[in-house]
């Protein structure tokens, strides 16, 4: 009769007999008390810390799979077959098949069915904690600290703060679940091996189309009516002077029960089919296509963008618009220093009552810095040895406050280590001074169709400007009631 105690020396002999077995067997021994606590520590508390779950799902989790899978290859088919005969797929056979030698392997069963309870506990719990690790935002954001740190700064910044990063890049779905691991692990690479570009490109190829990410949340043919948006400037003068532009957005809708497609949200409406063929960096577009409810198309082409591209050698990529093509950065945004130096002085960090603060601000943050810590101590450096000489009398405190109100400003919009520069992204929401970006890439009167038809360049399609860089503007003193 065998005794449970000569299967379990019968298991250790074959493990011994077997250097791969042995080895795997200390690697699954070692990890499994320090694997399983910090597993149900994890699960129970939650940690968000990229290098603890690192630790924990990318280094012990895998050595105590590979060490699992070196017991069971060293036992049955490196060495120790002689030992581990009781483990056999034959001998269980044979017990079977007899009632009264079922009773003998019964102990056997036990154990196996224990470790495999054991084994399936741990590997649902490493899977589960595992799955939600890397779709963390700790995990997206800051395992990789130093070239994903400017695009976790933007995003931690940006309206969808509080959205998680794998909703936006990955989605619903195990198709593009599989796409992300795999484009992860040849980053995780580049990172690795040091072969990652500075800056990080913008992923124009690589998001998912806009309807499975952004329109789960947003819904363009539920948008009605206009939008009020203010915009503050502050003067390079003596005293800051403050100023505000005054739009009325035309946001419209992609059309509903309600409302035919009208608007900014005209383009992206199920009734409009738009595509167009640009250079793959979708700054510089050639042709328009709109295809009518009807069934109708109108093509507009510019020959200058044409010819450009051609004397480029670029070859023209086409793309269906939808949202991206406009709300191209929604998240990793970076400011000018201009909009960056003004929103620290709407915030109150930086203080109008300093004279000149904004045209030094300026001057501090657009010097060459080979890192952040070097433009803290330079922006610092520099605007106390300014005001020292021009304004002696000045508020220290103020001053000092509005020191960390400029390093702010640079903090959070250059990244010297990586390469990332004031104005290094482009940004096709409306277009600033620039008219070779956003809007103005189609609405920029060169585009024609064979009719002669051309594509609408009026500032008034898109918005309505009620003031611009006007002190307490008359139109907010109206709506105010004032």
């Amino acid at each position: 009769m065998t005794r449970f105690s000569d299967i379990i020396s019968s298991f250790f002999k074959g493990i011994t007999r077997s250097r791969i077995s042995l080895i795997g067997a200390m690697m699954t021994t070692l990890c499994f008390p320090f694997l399983l606590g910090l597993v149900v520590i994890d699960s129970w508390r939650h940690i968000d810390n990229p290098y603890f779950g690192a630790v924990v799902y990318m280094l012990l989790g895998p050595i105590f799979i590979v060490g699992l899978v070196m017991v069971f290859v060293g036992l049955f088919f490196l060495k120790g077959k002689e030992e581990v005969r009781l483990f056999t797929l034959a001998y269980l056979q044979e017990h079977f098949a007899d009632e009264t030698r079922f009773n003998r392997v019964r102990k056997l069963i036990f154990l196996g069915v224990l470790l495999t309870g054991v084994n399936v506990v741990i590997f649902s719990l490493l899977g589960y904690s595992g799955y939600h690790y890397m779709e963390s935002n700790s995990f997206c954001g800051q395992f990789c600290h130093t070239v994903m740190a400017p695009e976790y700064t933007a995003y931690q910044n940006s309206p969808h703060s509080r959205v998680k990063c794998v909703e936006c890049h990955i989605g619903s779905g195990a198709t593009w679940f599989a796409k992300s691991k795999i484009s992860g692990a040849r980053q995780l690479a580049a990172v690795a091996f040091n072969t990652y570009p500075r800056p990080i490109k913008t992923p124009v190829h690589g998001l998912r189309p806009a309807r499975d990410t952004c329109e789960q949340c947003h819904r363009p043919d539920k948008f009605h009516g206009d939008k009020l948006v203010i915009k503050d400037h502050y003067g390079v003068d003596e005293e800051n002077s403050h100023t505000q532009t005054v739009l009325l957005m035309k946001i419209g809708s992609a059309g509903s029960g309600v409302a035919a497609p009208h608007g900014i949200h005209w383009h992206v409406a199920d009734e409009n089919r738009i595509t167009y063929k640009a250079d793959p960096e979708r700054l510089v577009i050639a042709e328009v296509s709109l295809v009518k409810a009807d069934g109708t198309e109108v093509v507009y082409r510019s020959e200058d963008a044409a010819e450009a591209l051609a004397e480029e050698g670029l070859v023209l990529e086409e793309r269906v618009m939808d949202c991206v093509d406009c709300h191209n950065r929604p998240t990793h945004i970076y400011r000018s220093a201009t909009d960056a130096i003004d929103e620290e002085i709407a915030k109150g960090t930086i203080s109008r009552d300093l004279p000149f603060i904004k045209r030094q601000a300026l001057e501090a943050v657009d010097r060459k810095y080979a890192s952040q810590q070097e433009a803290f101590a330079g922006i610092e450096t520099e605007l106390k040895s300014w005001y020292a000489e021009n304004y002696p009398a000045s508020d220290k405190a103020l001053l000092a406050q509005a020191i960390e109100g400029v390093r702010s400003a640079y903090r959070l919009n250059v990244f010297p280590e990586m390469n990332i520069g004031w104005d290094l992204y482009v940004n096709h929401i409306g277009h600033g001074e620039d008219f070779e970006i956003g809007c103005h890439r189609c609405h920029d009167g060169s585009h024609e169709s064979e009719t002669g038809e051309v594509i609408a360049s009026d500032c008034d399609t898109c918005h309505a400007l009620l003031a611009e860089d006007e002190e307490s503007p008359d139109i907010l003193q109206d709506l105010a009631g004032e």
